[in-house]
């Protein structure tokens, strides 16, 4: 009877710590990796972005003098930038990808 009493506590223990890790373990490009990416087109969705954080991944993907952001109807921060001597239009989805 302790044998099983044992072995039922051993395996709650597993199972309860199996379950944690995979709870602080999810997948969030944003939080795990904060280099912006530079990808094609936006992606649509709520973007939870406020306009200076938005500009600082611009300006952390290599634009500056970035100016004029405001949000569209898809929720991409959308404006205008320089990458090095080109005036260039620029956006950030709510995954926090740079597209140009």
């Amino acid at each position: 009877m302790k044998r099983y009493l044992f072995a039922a506590a051993a395996a709650s223990c597993l199972f309860a710590s199996g379950a944690v890790a995979q709870q602080t373990g999810s997948h969030n490009p944003i939080v795990k990796d904060g280099s912006p990416h530079r990808i094609g087109a936006a992606a649509h969705g709520a973007n939870s972005f406020t306009q200076a954080q938005a500009r600082g991944r611009l300006m952390k993907a290599g634009y500056s003098r970035v100016g004029n952001l405001a949000k569209d109807r898809n929720g991409v921060w959308r404006g205008m930038a320089f990458k090095g001597h080109s005036k260039v239009r620029v956006g950030v989805d709510y995954k926090g990808n740079v597209v140009r």
